[in-house]
């Protein structure tokens, strides 16, 4: 059913915020930990068999596209993808031990960076290596980022050998103008190629990137880039607010020598997007994701059993994260933490023998309560009071009084449904998840500043 957007709601409610890919969110990491606290949790943990869920960050792009706000690392030496691969081979060795004999990884996904930035001989390394430490249960999901620009056959079919079945690249806009403004020049027909590539060698799911917000994008404009990306058959959409945080992201101030839609154009866009992909038979899952009825992610949120992680929206619920590489994040049920976010400092202390934790976070129980909470309302689009108090075990009326009577306001702006039984989020709610979920966050007073806006 397509969806309509409000756009002065929408205004309103423009401010900043998390993604709330985790809770606490990346702000409450600290470097104040000891390595000992996390091989301890890790020990407790892994007395039993857990399902893993592998992330593998491969960080090298040829050029920065000035947008981003990935962590990279610009070159176009490729050789450095070997040592790079030496790398990850250690840190899993160094991984393996603390993990339960018989666990099995459910999910796997390269992200990056650029994947692709390998050879497909070192990515079939990489595959021997990763299929040779862990054992994968049987349907286990295995994705992967490509870059069209830098793709090849080869390397989809490298991937594909693997086991990776869903793939995923970034157009972000088709506009010549565009691409230029922010030195990403990618022709329509290399997306052709690859989306050609994905489908030819019977990878079972699509999805590409869009971004909206970028220099020189109108609604009319962007309207074209969405007709020419449903060519592509694509099964998922991401399209992305761009987030402009120069202060974080210092490449981005060179975006602003071009000119940027208006917030008012931005939501007009945003309005396109939400109001053409749901009419052509797209499920509109929350944020910036889109699916088909059919696939995977609608049919899990149906059946509230979607979740988010670090990946974004995942049907991998309760799986432990173990991410690889430099700057990636791993989560387990009590804490999370993070590699050491640049390259020198990743290599050095691999070989020192030690894992290349710098940053980590461990919840209290009452991290742990507030971060169900938002989950299930980020992915359920509503909160049961009863069926969340029973399984959290609390009294979810007295423990979150303060929280309910806070939704008065949305109520009244019609974004929620309030009632003695819970909390619904409304057509014009779910455009605005973000601000809702953030009722429930104990941190966001404190670092809203150090987020984009929800919109």
């Amino acid at each position: 059913m397509a969806l309509t957007v409000d756009l002065d709601l929408i205004r309103k409610y423009n401010v900043p915020g998390p993604r709330y890919t985790s809770y606490p969110t990346a702000v409450q990491f600290t470097d104040k930990f000891t390595a000992s606290q996390i091989v301890d949790d890790l020990k407790a943990t892994n007395t039993v068999p857990r399902d893993l869920s592998l992330y593998f960050h491969l960080p090298f792009c040829e050029t920065l596209c000035w947008f981003c706000g990935c962590t990279t690392v610009i070159t176009k030496d490729h050789t450095k993808g070997g040592r790079y691969i030496d790398y990850l081979a250690r840190e899993i060795e160094l991984t393996l031990p603390l993990l339960h004999p018989e666990s099995q990884a459910v999910q796997l996904h390269f992200g990056g960076g650029t994947p692709n930035f390998f050879h497909p001989d070192q990515i079939r390394r990489l595959g021997e290596i990763i299929h040779k430490h862990f054992r994968f249960r049987p349907g286990a999901e295995m994705s992967v980022e490509l870059d069209p620009r830098r793709l090849t056959r080869e390397h989809v079919q490298a991937f594909r050998d693997m086991g990776v079945t869903r793939a995923s690249f970034g157009i972000q806009d088709f506009n010549p103008q565009v691409q230029e403004a922010v030195n990403r020049i990618q022709p329509k027909e290399l997306s052709d190629n690859a989306a050609t590539w994905i489908h030819e060698l019977g990878f079972e799911s699509l999805n590409v990137d869009l971004i909206y917000g970028l220099p020189h994008q109108t609604p009319e404009t962007f309207a074209r880039t969405i007709d020419l990306a449903l060519e592509l058959k694509p099964d998922r959409f991401a399209v992305f607010n761009y987030a402009h945080v120069p202060w974080m992201k210092p490449a981005q101030k060179i975006v602003e020598r071009a000119v940027l839609p208006t917030p008012e154009v931005k939501l007009e866009m945003l309005k396109l997007v939400i109001e053409t992909l749901t009419a052509r038979g797209f499920a509109y899952i929350g944020m910036d994701h889109f699916a088909r009825e059919t696939d995977e992610l609608a049919v899990a949120q149906r059946a509230r059993t979607l979740q988010r992680n670090f990946q974004g929206y995942s049907t991998r619920a309760g799986s432990d994260i173990y991410g690889f590489g430099m700057s990636s994040i791993s989560q387990t049920p009590t804490h999370y933490r993070q590699n050491e976010k640049t390259l020198e400092p990743y290599y050095k202390r691999l070989d020192a023998g030690e894992l290349p934790w710098t940053r980590a976070c461990f919840l209290t129980p009452e991290d742990m309560i507030r971060r169900e909470v938002i989950m299930r309302l980020m992915c359920d689009l509503e909160l049961d009071f009863d069926r969340m108090g029973g399984a959290l075990g609390i009294d979810f009326r007295t423990h979150f009084a303060k929280e309910i009577a806070a939704f008065a306001a949305p109520a009244a702006d019609g974004l929620v449904t309030l009632s003695e039984r819970g909390i619904v989020a409304t057509e014009s709610g779910r455009l605005l998840i973000r601000n809702l979920a953030m009722t429930f966050d104990a941190y966001v007073q404190s670092s809203e500043k150090r987020f984009s806006k929800t919109i």
